[in-house]
């Protein structure tokens, strides 16, 4: 009998102990079923009332700044109000307004799709972002998006490009002292390229419209090194249209073959649409008229027809609105100067410091 109530006993208890574990396990599930969890696994918090609905935070993560750009932020550039103000196979310019430090950047934006590699990408960013030199247009920043947006940082020049200013007649294109201080200012900023730095940089797309103009007239180089960032497609299409425009060395057939030399005889061209206010190709020339213009200029100068060649103001007035020193001699070696540099070999193209040097001597 006692062995009967002690087995009730043991059962009772047993069933007690089952149902507590029963239930907590219940309470247990239910807890954890009820927390929001990551897609790793991780248990987060859920969001403030105030917080549902808003953008997340911007991350400083996919920001890349360089000297001069170190308070720029990813929320700056994304929600600027831009303004397009070119356009090219390979990207877009906006000039845009930063909202929080109320100051105008040029932002370059990149198609994704004729950008180089990402990890030479990376690399050539870097390596154009450490470029600081007179004369030339700094990287501030890079931004790369989750799609795959990339996105060039520069400063703003509101006084436009050379190509703008040339074709200007009331902008000051006819002194002889502007012209002059350009062309300083250009061979100066190549020069810095070709020999200022640990390894010697190729512009590779120099042109009139990729010369950007302060207020003084004091040129800046931009796009330099831009052809680096470029898959090999992309760049020898950039190529093509710098053929096409009239800036390109004839010994020039990829992309990848730039070099010094070819900066150079780009130099020249710009040198000669200072001058003669024309562009490097006559799309309206006459059959028997040279349409570009360094075979232009040279048979003028062969026929002696060289005051055909500039306009008769850069003689009168200096930057001063007194009588110009410059003289018809002065003129001529600039020609000259120019002509050099469009030599057809590259083995008689002056390099930047002999450029240098003349400007110099024509300047006195």
């Amino acid at each position: 009998m006692k062995s009967n109530h002690f087995l009730t006993l043991i059962l009772a208890l047993t069933a007690t102990a089952l149902l507590i574990l029963l239930s907590l396990s219940v309470y247990i599930f239910h807890r954890a079923s009820s927390r929001p969890r990551s897609d790793a696994g991780v248990e987060t918090q859920n969001p403030k009332r105030e917080d549902v609905g808003r953008e997340p935070p911007c991350s400083p993560e996919d920001l890349i700044t360089f000297q001069g750009g170190e308070d720029l932020t990813i929320c700056d550039i994304l929600e600027a109000p831009g303004e397009v103000i070119g356009k090219s196979s390979y990207g877009t310019l906006y000039r845009a307004m930063l909202q929080r430090s109320s100051s105008v950047k040029l932002l370059r934006f990149l198609r994704p799709v004729c950008a180089a590699r990402s990890d030479e990408f990376g690399d050539a960013v870097r390596c154009l972002g450490r470029v600081r030199g007179p004369n030339l247009v700094p990287l501030l920043g890079f931004y790369g998006g989750p799609r795959g947006e990339k996105l060039l940082v520069h400063p703003f020049y509101r006084r436009g490009n050379l190509a703008d200013f040339i074709r200007d007649t009331n902008g000051g294109s006819h002194n002889w002292a502007v012209i002059h201080g350009i062309s300083v200012g250009l061979a100066r900023g190549l020069d810095h390229l070709h020999t200022g730095l640990q390894r010697p940089m190729i512009h590779g797309n120099l042109k009139s419209k990729n010369i950007l103009l302060d207020r003084n007239n004091q040129p800046y180089i931009s796009d330099y090194g831009l052809h680096i960032l470029l898959n090999l497609e992309t760049g020898q299409q950039m190529l093509e249209i710098a053929a096409a425009e009239g800036y390109k060395a004839p010994e020039l057939i990829k992309m990848r073959d730039v070099s010094e030399e070819t900066d150079i005889y780009s130099l020249g061209v710009i040198f000669l649409e200072l001058i003669t206010e024309k562009n490097p190709i006559n799309d309206k020339a006459s059959p028997d008229e040279e349409s570009y213009l360094p075979n232009y200029v040279r048979r003028a100068v062969l026929d002696h027809r060289l005051s055909e060649l500039y306009h008769p103001d850069i003689l009168l007035m200096d930057s001063c609105g007194e009588i110009s020193a410059v003289t018809e001699e002065h003129i001529l070696k600039f020609f000259q100067l120019a002509m050099a540099c469009c030599s057809p070999s590259p083995s008689l193209r002056p390099n930047t410091r002999q450029v240098l040097r003349k400007l110099e001597e024509i300047g006195t």
